[in-house]
């Protein structure tokens, strides 16, 4: 199926977003059987089902529009990324910035392949780490996963 590109479809969706002062963390259209783009957002406080709902209905009448599919049928999807949603782009670093993440690697890095530390940076290559006062200093080509630290016991569960 011939889909228009990811960015020419966040373009579209961006000043809906804006206005409703929703971050748009991620667009992605899955092909097969049943296709599906699924828009991910975040808004301050986090995202509930009536957020999800309110922005669905607010780009439905854009992405009829802007046909990202070129009439083949699809299934829109709105969701939040989730708490354990991956670190991709320099405003997910920023957002954790001083706050505890997890970090898996490809291979064992001081006999360990798992990390959970404070995230003190970043840049280009590397992710700075305090791990109980040792600062760290990884390679991003040799991280597999970041993503926030999840505190179950600070969320009540």
């Amino acid at each position: 199926m011939k889909i228009k590109t990811i960015q020419e479809i966040q373009n579209a969706l961006q000043p809906i977003a804006d206005e409703m002062q929703i971050e748009i963390v991620e667009v992605e259209f899955k092909q097969g059987r049943e296709p599906a783009l699924t828009v991910y957002i975040d808004i301050e406080g986090g995202v509930d089902l009536d957020t999800c709902e309110k922005f669905h209905r607010a780009i439905d009448p854009v992405l009829d529009e802007v046909d990202p599919t070129f009439g083949a049928p699809y299934t829109l999807n709105v969701s939040s990324p989730g708490l354990d949603r991956p670190l991709k782009t320099d405003r997910d670093y920023e957002k954790c910035q001083g706050k505890k993440v997890e970090v898996k690697l490809f291979a064992p890095m001081q006999g360990k392949k798992l990390f959970e530390a404070v995230l003190k940076g970043h840049d280009e290559t590397c992710v700075y780490l305090d791990d109980k006062g040792k600062e760290l200093k990884i390679e991003k080509a040799k991280i597999a996963k970041i993503c926030r630290a999840i505190d179950f016991e600070a969320l009540g569960l």
